[in-house]
């Protein structure tokens, strides 16, 4: 009994304690309960109404919950101002903070921030993991008549940010100088060649070195030839014969004796003997072995292939001589430039080694074909060469004034040339801009003359319109036909 007693009276201390802790525990566990509860709630109401979205300067329909990068553009994500009124207060707000929103901004679809034209109907994900972004109602465009391509509205930071600028188009007169690089080459009228209708040997070369300036007339060669030296012969007997029958009454036989003469005259000077030894031919009556040949024109020899003592044939070059008082300049200007130029037209041309003079020359002739190759017409021009400053062989630059033309005009830079036509981004509204398909007439100096699509006094953009046109093209893609890539919501 006193054992048990004693048991006892050790076990009430130990219940106690238990109860004590047991307690103390649900105490615990019913604060920590009501404060997860209160800091749940006050987090549901901080997200709610501080929650900040951002979105690219350049594709706003791209939109996240932090700051980053777009991965369109790699541009940085900007904060997005709340548009939505702020909620009032008590437990029904965050509802209807909410219930504006999407009053205000109706979601159409989703689309794949790097494929606009994948749409989804439901929230997803693309094959990389990425969000798919949402598309509202306020952000498609009304067409503008380009396919392909909308409007699109720029806020004023969007703008600082892209560096958008503006010039506003205007009446004026455009003036075009074509440039281009042509070679010096010799007056085609003003060559000469020296040949001989005589085989023979050569006995004398009175010109022995190309680059020689000789004068008409001057004396080039002597050669020795027995049918030239057989013709003299003929011509001294023609002229004893014709002294003859001049004394007879026949008067036949008097004209027979000059006709005859004349023949073996006319027969020296079709194998181009000069005249000056034909007559000292006559005055002496003795023939000559060798014959000298005289230079056709005054120049330069530009070709010599004969040597003292070579044989030569009939039909062979002896001598080239050209004059170079008179040069020409053949320039390729581009197909787009044939209908510029003209025969007639005044040019002006520079050389490398001085191009602080300039020569006055003319537009002489326009050839009547194209080069296939490099899609260029070759125009001749002459020029006077005084000094002999252009020579054959040499680089020009030529400059020529085309007719100035009348017409609106814009900077060239505001010009996006696709290829099968041309487009510029045109200032409809503040922040506004809308694409316009232009027809280019003349450009020159950085300015374009615009046919049609443009109006004098529209703003049209110059700077950074190809963001503008990429921007272009993204809206154009959201606003045309989606292309469900889900079924039932589910991925593809």
């Amino acid at each position: 009994m006193i054992q048990i007693e004693r048991m006892n009276r050790r076990r009430v201390p130990s219940l106690v304690l238990l109860a004590i802790g047991l307690l103390a525990i649900g105490t615990l566990a019913v604060g920590m309960l009501s404060s997860g509860c209160s800091r749940t709630a006050g987090s549901g109401r901080t997200a709610s109404q501080q929650q900040q979205q951002y979105h690219c300067p350049m594709h706003p329909t791209y939109v996240a919950n932090r700051r980053g990068d777009c991965p369109i553009c790699g541009m940085k994500l900007v904060p997005i101002e709340s548009k939505e009124p702020k909620a009032t207060a008590g437990p029904s707000a965050p509802a209807d903070a909410a219930t504006g929103a999407a009053g205000a901004r109706r979601i159409l679809h989703y689309r794949n921030p790097m494929d606009p034209s994948v749409t989804s109907p439901v929230p997803m994900k693309d094959p990389m993991g990425m969000d798919y972004v949402p598309v509202y109602s306020d952000e498609v465009s009304a067409g503008t008549g380009v396919e392909g391509h909308a409007s699109v509205e720029v806020n004023p930071d969007e703008l600082r940010l892209a560096g958008l600028r503006t010039t506003v188009a205007r009446r004026g007169t455009l003036a075009r100088t074509i440039r281009a690089v042509g070679d010096i080459r010799a007056d085609e009228t003003r060559v000469s060649q020296v040949h001989t209708k005589i085989s023979g040997w050569v006995e004398k070369l009175f010109v022995n070195s190309s680059g020689q300036a000789v004068r008409e007339g001057q004396p080039l060669l002597s050669i020795y030839s027995p049918e030239l030296l057989a013709t003299q012969e003929e011509f001294l007997r023609a002229r004893e014969s014709a002294a003859r029958f001049a004394g007879s009454d026949v008067p036949e036989v008097r004209s027979g004796g000059t006709d005859l003469l004349e023949a073996a005259r006319r027969r020296l000077m079709l194998f181009d003997v000069p005249q000056s030894f034909i007559e000292t031919l006559e005055k002496t009556g003795q023939p000559q072995r060798a014959v000298t040949l005289e230079s056709p024109a005054s120049g330069f020899v530009t070709t010599k292939d004969v040597f003292a003592g070579a044989q030569i044939e009939p039909g062979m070059t002896l001598f080239t001589v050209t004059d170079l008082s008179k040069v020409w300049i053949e320039a390729e200007v581009y197909e787009y430039e044939a209908s510029l130029v003209r025969p007639g037209q005044t040019a002006r041309v520079t050389l490398a080694y001085d191009p602080s003079k300039t020569y006055a020359g003319r537009i002489s002739y326009i050839y009547p074909y194209l080069d296939t190759d490099s899609r260029t017409l070759r125009v001749r021009f002459e020029f006077d060469n005084p000094g002999l400053a252009l020579k054959p062989g040499m680089y020009a630059n030529v400059e020529l004034d085309a007719q100035a033309v009348e017409g609106i005009l814009i900077p060239d830079a505001a010009i996006l040339d696709t290829g099968p036509r041309q487009i510029v981004y045109v200032m409809v509204g503040e922040g506004r801009y809308e694409p316009r398909q232009v027809k280019v007439g003349l450009r020159s100096d950085g300015q374009a003359q615009i046919l049609s699509g443009v109006k004098a006094g529209e703003a049209v953009v110059d700077r950074a319109n190809f963001l503008l046109d990429s921007e272009s093209r993204l809206r154009a893609a959201i606003t045309s036909a989606p292309k469900a890539d889900t079924v039932g919501g589910g991925a593809r």
